[in-house]
């Protein structure tokens, strides 16, 4: 079927990034396509052979398979197949054929990198790799969105001067906005209440609109950090509304500006540590939604954000074992107290739980675990007044079952890893994450050792746990789509937890069962995967990407809740993403559940 010049033009002009391009340059690249007319059932490319370049669909229907021959896409008209393989040294990394009568266009391979090299727009929405930002962002550079605060408190003009002044107090700060159908038309600060109304001798009944300073200077929420302390320095301010348009957003105020100064994870720490109460610890950890906020927007990556999240968790564990043994006295055999879970992982976000256990020295004298049992209850219910909530499977040291000692331990994990029934692969699952917090390490060195041992010499229950980890399936719709959750309070959401990060924890744990590997952070197992060879260095990498790419969308997510005052989750609308986030996010998805058929076919990804 012929496509005339204009209609090709046309067609991509309707095509991002395509429309993104500088019309000259669009005329230039256009009769560089070539038209491909494909009846159903014509086999594009298959795996592994040289890609002639980039393809485009125009009308018709194309399927993209992995290599186990299972579908990871759908494509309908305006979407392009064949970027990741180009991208990754021009061999296809699956196949493509047609499933309906198609026009194919296909941009050459030399003419794909020409105009990647040339036009970072086309790179970066072709380019699923984040890049990464150096994390040296000071107050100066950071966004006022990410210092102010939010949503700030107003009061109407006709509000009188004692009204503000009890707002002020009820809500413990120094100023308040005046607006007027969410405009702004004044700020109110306790200096122009003390200056003007009590100074001159004004009735409390004062309207604040005869008080107040009127047209205050503003500042947008993309104005920079350098530019409130420049406006505060010379004009003397102590607080600055944020406007969007003529709408009120949010303010700075100093208080702001040292509060983002002050908080940071080597202080809560500090602090937790000298900490004599739990009730002085939840004060700090009542700090870590700004911590998160604060990290994220300095550029940080999202494993070194989790790792200072999860540092500060750890040192809560670590104070309330020595508060409780002063309260107990000295443990009558020594005992280690683990943490499983996000904690282990040191994956941590602003939503977390608590996930622990203890593991008690052989030798357990009759009624000495009363002790344990007492000292668990004061840990685990000091965690939960922190922040870090009962977990609701009772996986926690306050449950007998996970209170023991070495010997039960192991033939805990003995009989899991001989008998690998459904309980079994999901305790299986979560006690492989195990990481020592608190107490006598050796406890647990030997018993990590003989375990990861014997799993890996079971191909059954290696098998069983390979099978229970594809349980969790990255959110894909079969027509270039993202599937979101279709009912009930997330409702067409995607869940970031369980459907994006959890598929690949659950990945790199096989890969750390297979290798021995005795890391149990999710991206060090990866690394180490790949470094012993059960992963292909390219197969590693396109995996990384796409885990880092997943787990900072969803740390992101998290921050702007926070920012916008709602308690964080995991539930990310997809309207919320640009059209090539969506992309890029999907994209990694593709990634996950292809190395997701890999492991289920029991084939290690080997260039």
């Amino acid at each position: 079927m012929p496509l005339s010049d204009t209609a090709l033009l046309r067609f991509l002009n309707s095509v991002h990034p395509y429309d993104s391009l500088p019309p000259v340059v669009l005329r230039k690249l256009a009769p560089k396509f070539h038209l491909i007319e494909a009846p159903a059932g014509t086999q594009v490319y298959t795996l592994g052979e040289n890609l002639d370049g980039l393809y485009l669909v125009h009308t018709g229907e194309v399927e993209v398979t992995d290599e186990n021959g299972i579908p990871v896409s759908n494509l309908g008209p305006r979407n392009s197949f064949g970027e990741r393989g180009l991208t990754r040294g021009g061999r296809a990394v699956t196949s493509a054929v047609t499933t309906t009568d198609s026009l194919l266009l296909l941009l050459p391979a030399a003419d794909f990198h020409g105009l990647m090299a040339s036009q970072p727009k086309v790179a970066r929405f072709f380019d699923r790799r984040r890049p990464g930002s150096p994390a040296n962002n000071t107050l100066a550079t950071m966004r006022v969105a990410d210092i102010m605060s939010r949503p700030p408190v107003t009061c109407p003009v006709e509000q009188t001067c004692q009204g503000a002044a009890q707002l002020m107090r009820d809500q413990n700060i120094s100023s308040v906005c005046v607006t007027q159908r969410n405009q702004l038309k004044g700020i109110l600060t306790t200096r122009d209440l003390t200056s003007k109304l009590l100074a001159q001798g004004w009735p409390a009944t004062t309207p604040v609109a005869d008080v107040m300073s009127r047209d205050p200077l503003t500042l947008s929420p993309s104005a920079l950090g350098s530019e409130v302390l420049q406006m505060m320095m010379e004009h003397g301010l102590g607080h600055i509304p944020v406007v969007q348009g003529d709408a009120l957003v949010g303010i700075v105020t100093q208080t702001d500006l040292t509060r983002f100064q002050a908080v940071n994870s080597g202080e809560l720490v500090l602090t937790i540590a000298r900490a004599v109460s739990v009730e002085d610890m939840a004060r700090a950890t009542a700090e870590i939604p700004r911590l998160l906020v604060q990290l994220v927007a300095a550029g940080n990556r999202h494993e070194v954000v989790t790792r200072l999240i999860t540092d500060i968790a750890d040192s809560v564990t670590r104070r309330l074992l020595t508060l409780a043994e002063k309260t107990l006295g000295p443990p009558p055999v020594p005992y280690l107290w683990l943490a499983c879970g996000s904690q282990g992982r040191r994956e941590q976000t602003g939503v977390t739980d608590q996930d622990n256990c203890l593991i008690l020295a052989d030798g357990l004298a009759p009624g000495d675990d009363a002790y344990f049992a007492q000292l668990a209850q004061i840990v685990c219910d000091g965690l939960h007044q922190c922040g870090y909530i009962y977990c609701p499977g009772d996986m926690m040291a306050t449950n007998a079952r996970w209170r023991q000692p070495v010997h039960i331990w192991r033939s805990y994990f003995r009989n899991w890893i001989a008998r690998p029934d459904p309980e079994a692969q999901m305790l299986a699952s979560v006690m492989f994450d195990l990481r020592p917090i608190g107490g006598d390490h050796s406890l647990y060195g030997d018993l990590q050792g003989e375990t990861l041992g014997a799993a890996r010499q079971n191909s059954i229950f290696t098998a069983h746990m390979v099978a229970n980890s594809l349980k969790h399936q990255p959110p894909l719709g079969l027509l270039r789509g993202l599937a979101t959750i279709r009912s009930g309070e997330h409702r067409n959401t995607l869940d970031m937890k369980h459907n994006g990060v959890v598929p690949v924890v659950d990945l790199g744990r096989i890969y750390a069962l297979s290798g021995a590997i005795h890391s149990v952070n999710t991206r060090a197992r990866l690394e180490a995967a790949a470094a012993t060879g059960l992963l292909s260095p390219a197969g590693a990498q396109d995996l990384l990407d796409a885990y880092d790419l997943i787990a900072q969308t969803r740390l992101e997510h998290q921050a702007q809740q926070i920012r916008s005052g709602e308690m964080p989750d995991n539930y990310l609308a997809p309207s919320d993403l640009s059209d090539l986030e969506r992309s890029h996010l999907r994209d990694a998805f593709v990634v996950v559940k292809t190395m997701q058929s890999a492991v289920g076919y029991g084939r290690r990804l080997l260039s």
